[in-house]
This record gives C-alpha cells, sequence and structure tokens, in this order.
C-alpha cells in the first residue's frame, strides 16, 4: 500500500492517490488531472476509483475528466445531487481498491453533503482518514459557505452544529494512531487557522486542534462561526460547476483566444494586466487592474472578478501567459477570458505616479489613505488610524466611499495587494494622484520577530 500526497500551493490544496495491488483511488483531484495518470503509468497501475469528499468552493475538480479518461468509477455522497456519472458513497459504505478498503463516513459540518473516507489496511486496520475539509491540521471547515449554493443548503449555524457532532461523534472517537490527511493546508480560506503541518494524526489533533478542545456546543458555534475569512466571488460558482462536472482542462484551456501582440482590444471589458507593478505603472490601458503574477494569483482574480464577467488577461510572455490561463482555469474562469495577449497592448497610454515616501512620511495628514487588508487584519492592527478600510475583493463596488480631495496612497500588509487597490481606485477617481505604497508598506509595520 502506498499513499501519497499531490499539493497545489496556489490554492493550499492536497489530493490524494491510494495505491495497493496495482490499483489506484484517487481522491479530491485537481482541474488537470495529468499528474495522477503519469503516477499511474510510473507505478504500472490503473486508475479504478475517484471520490470527491465534497462539492469544492475553491477550485475546480477534475473528477469527471479523470473518469472519462481512465474509466474510473466516481464515488460521492448521494446527498451532493451529481449530475455527473457516478455511485453513491456513504455512511458504513465500502470500497474495495487492491488488497486495502476505504469507508464513508457522513461528516457535515463545512458542508451539509461532506464525507470522510477512512482507510483500512489489508489486515483491516483504521490506518488513515482523508478528512476532505471536515477536519485540518489545527482547524475545522468554515460553516459560512453553503447557506444557499448546492442542493443540500444551511445556515451557518446549523452546519456549525453539524461539526460538533462530525468532530465528536466521528472523528474523535477514531483510534489515536489514525492519520489525517486533509485536502487543505496553511493559506486556504476554507478555514481561518490551518497548520503549516501537511498532515497528523487524530490522538494530535486531539491535543492541539482549537476546535478539538472540550467545550460546550453553544461555545463551539460561537467559536466556529467567529472571525472567518472573507468569501471570494468564485466560490458560490465553483460549488455549482463541481456538481455538474467541469470540462476537460486541456480542451478547456485551448479554446482561450490567445491575440497577437500589440492587438488592438475591440470589446469592451475588464482587463487583467499580470505584468509587474514597474511596468504597469509606465504604461497600462485605461481601466486595467494590475494583478499581477503570484503564488496566489487564481484566488485574487476569483475575488475581484464575479463569475460570468469578460475580461481580456495580460502577461509578459507566451510562456507565462499559459501559465496564467492554467491558473484561470483552476478556478473555472477560462472561459471568461475574451482575449489573451503575452504583451502590452498598442494603447497603453495610463500611468500611475511614484510616491515621494519621505513626504508622506512627513506628512502623512496630507493624504487620504485606502488600508485594502482584510477586516479580521485590520482588527488585529491599525497601521494608520484614519485610514478609509476597504477590503480589496470589495474595492471595485466601495469606490464611492473614499474621498478625492486629497491624493490617494493605498497600502496592503506586504505590497502585493495594494498594486492591484491602486489600479482599481485609479480606475474610479479623476483629476487626484493614486499612489500604491507597496513593499514600503513595511517601513510603517514591520513583520514581527520571534
Amino acid at each position: 500500500m502506498k499513499i501519497h500526497q499531490f499539493e497545489d500551493k496556489g490554492l493550499a490544496h492536497f489530493s490524494y492517490v491510494i495505491m495497493s495491488d496495482a490499483e489506484i483511488a484517487v481522491i479530491d483531484p485537481t482541474r488537470n488531472p495529468r499528474q495522477y495518470e503519469e503516477f499511474a503509468m510510473l507505478h504500472d497501475a490503473r486508475i479504478t476509483t475517484v471520490i470527491e469528499t465534497h462539492p469544492h468552493a475553491d477550485f475546480v475538480s477534475g473528477h469527471l475528466e479523470l473518469s472519462d479518461a481512465k474509466q474510473a468509477t466516481i464515488y460521492v455522497s448521494a446527498a451532493v445531487g451529481a449530475e455527473y456519472p457516478h455511485t453513491t458513497f456513504d455512511e458504513g459504505q465500502e470500497i474495495t481498491v487492491g488488497k486495502v478498503t476505504l469507508r464513508a463516513i457522513n461528516t457535515p459540518g463545512h458542508s451539509p453533503d461532506s464525507i470522510s473516507v477512512l482507510l483500512l489496511d489489508e489486515e483491516g486496520k483504521e490506518h488513515a482518514v482523508f478528512t476532505g475539509d471536515a477536519l485540518f491540521v489545527g482547524d475545522v471547515g468554515r460553516p459560512d459557505l453553503r447557506e444557499d449554493v448546492g442542493q443540500e443548503t444551511a445556515t451557518r449555524e446549523d452546519l456549525a452544529r453539524q461539526m460538533y457532532h462530525t468532530t465528536r461523534q466521528k472523528l474523535m472517537t477514531l483510534p489515536d494512531h489514525v492519520l489525517v490527511y486533509p485536502a487543505h493546508g496553511a493559506g486556504s480560506l476554507c478555514g481561518k487557522a490551518l497548520s503549516e503541518e501537511k498532515s497528523s494524526t487524530i490522538g494530535a489533533e486531539k491535543l492541539s486542534n482549537r476546535a478539538l478542545q472540550p467545550m460546550s456546543e453553544e461555545a463551539f458555534v460561537a467559536f466556529i462561526t467567529a472571525d472567518q475569512p472573507f468569501v471570494p466571488r468564485y466560490f458560490a460558482y465553483d460549488v455549482e460547476l463541481n456538481r455538474k462536472g467541469a470540462s476537460k482542462f486541456d480542451s478547456s484551456t485551448k479554446k482561450v483566444p490567445v491575440l497577437e501582440p500589440g492587438t488592438e482590444l475591440e470589446e469592451e471589458g475588464l482587463v487583467i494586466d499580470t505584468r509587474p507593478r514597474e511596468q504597469f505603472k509606465k504604461g497600462h490601458l485605461p481601466k486595467a487592474i494590475n494583478l499581477q503574477d503570484g503564488p496566489k494569483f487564481e484566488t485574487w482574480l476569483g475575488s475581484i472578478v464575479n463569475p460570468e464577467e469578460k475580461f481580456y488577461l495580460i502577461s509578459d510572455d507566451e510562456e507565462t501567459l499559459r501559465e496564467l490561463i492554467a491558473k484561470t482555469a483552476k478556478i473555472g474562469y477560462e472561459r471568461f477570458i475574451c482575449g489573451a495577449l503575452a504583451a502590452a497592448p498598442v494603447e497603453s497610454t495610463e500611468t500611475l505616479p511614484d510616491l515621494d515616501l519621505a513626504q508622506f512620511k512627513a506628512h502623512p495628514e496630507n493624504y487620504t489613505i485606502v488600508d485594502v487588508r482584510n477586516e479580521s487584519e485590520v482588527k488585529e492592527k491599525r497601521i494608520f488610524p484614519n485610514a478609509v478600510e476597504i477590503p480589496l475583493p470589495e474595492l471595485r463596488e466601495r469606490l464611492d466611499e473614499i474621498p478625492t480631495d486629497k491624493p490617494i496612497v493605498v497600502h496592503c500588509a506586504g505590497g502585493y495587494r495594494s498594486a492591484a487597490g491602486a489600479s482599481i481606485v485609479a480606475i474610479g477617481v479623476e483629476d487626484v494622484p493614486v499612489y500604491d505604497l507597496s513593499e514600503a508598506i513595511q517601513e510603517f509595520n514591520p513583520p514581527a520577530t520571534k
């Protein structure tokens, strides 16, 4: 028996291969199934089983494509209401993969239709549990994503109560030695306090996971519903897309229109310019948003751009452009790209000014400061007492809250989000300079030292 964990760092997502006797089960696969196919070829094994622990909100799964390519059976809870060919897999039901057994445990809480998968080894002993978004290392799944989407919905309070019973009556009753393999790690928006560790054990989680400590149901509900991170715009869209089954990765990404460098953009629409901020500042299209290529590009794209909203995608070079299209496809947004090009368009006439940092430090009161960090970050520490506080995902809709009687300085915590924020603010104001404080924010908010 072999368990292999695959990590998508951009989405802090873990997927898994369980291999026994040349048969493979894949749990919670990414949109592009190639890595699982290559693993199977390398080990001369056959993919027979694909399991979805629930309809994911933060990424598009490749379960349907993998099933079609390998004639593998997809297993998912009946509560999902999946619209693709599948076999239901719920409490107590078992699948044999080679010489091991996979048993379903219904674990609602993050979603009403969540299952965890208990792995029984060749001797029938509990070896590992694949917990999806129910139990993470250091946390449990947030309960506020399924109030209005999916076949089954529930209020966050009801789901929090379900999670209380899931953890206490299902997962915590497993033997302490059982390995815990979650679907996400630190950086995911599916929880609020995920550990950097990629796996754990039931015993270790019972000792250290704050959500698993002794407390009443009411205290648990209050704890789990408080201070959850923001919900990106694309989450509900991805839940429904995963219930229906996404199109094939390669064929879908190849349909994206790639334009010749220098092409004049004809359609009116959103422009996502992913070039480095210094290039963007020197010349960009009117109404372009500077969402730089980076480790969390797909999450911020789906947080700023609405599902079904058409946009152009601009990159530095052709290789990077292809990578960005692939990242876009991970959240199912590739079909909203109306054109992609690997160079600045010919009409890139807009610029952003450089901030005189010394002058800003000397007289910050002469500027309107806009803080685009998340509410939880601001709550933890306000950097500028009189800043206008608007989280980046809400900025496009709340531009009228920003005074325009002074030059505007936009900041975040490290510099990445402020580039996008400054470009969005510049779209919405006229005749007022808009500056990006960028990495200089560290001079006002130095990172904590251990």
